[in-house]
C-alpha cells in the first residue's frame, strides 16, 4: 500500500491519495494536504472538515454534501466557493476520511 508524509506523519493512502487509516490524521497533517492541494483554509473550511470527522467516526461513512450543509450551517453556495474543484472529494481527502460513495 502507498503511503504520503504530511507533517511529518507517514500516512498509509489509497490510490487517488485518500487516507486509509483515519486514525493518522490529525490537523497538522490536514493542514499539509490542503496546502498539497492549493487550499487555505479559515474557520468555515475547519467547520465543514471537522464535521466531516465527528460525522465518519459515529455512523462509518463520509457525509454527503447536503448532510454537512444541513449539520454546519455552511450553505451549498459556500461550500462549493470553499472547496471548488469537487468538495466532497476535496473535503474528505482533508479529513482524512474516505471519498463519500456518491463521488466518482
Amino acid at each position: 500500500m502507498p503511503t504520503k508524509t504530511y507533517a511529518g506523519v507517514e500516512v498509509p493512502v489509497d490510490d487517488e491519495g485518500y487516507l486509509t487509516d483515519s486514525s493518522r490524521w490529525n490537523r497538522e497533517v490536514g493542514q499539509a494536504i490542503a496546502e498539497e492541494l492549493g487550499l487555505e483554509l479559515t474557520d468555515e473550511h475547519w467547520k465543514l472538515i471537522d464535521f466531516a470527522r465527528s460525522d465518519y467516526a459515529e455512523r462509518g461513512q463520509t457525509p454527503g454534501l447536503r448532510r454537512m450543509a444541513a449539520n454546519t450551517g455552511v450553505g451549498m453556495k459556500d461550500i462549493y466557493r470553499l472547496f471548488p474543484k469537487g468538495p466532497g472529494k476535496l473535503i474528505a481527502k482533508v479529513a482524512g476520511v474516505p471519498k463519500p460513495k456518491s463521488c466518482i
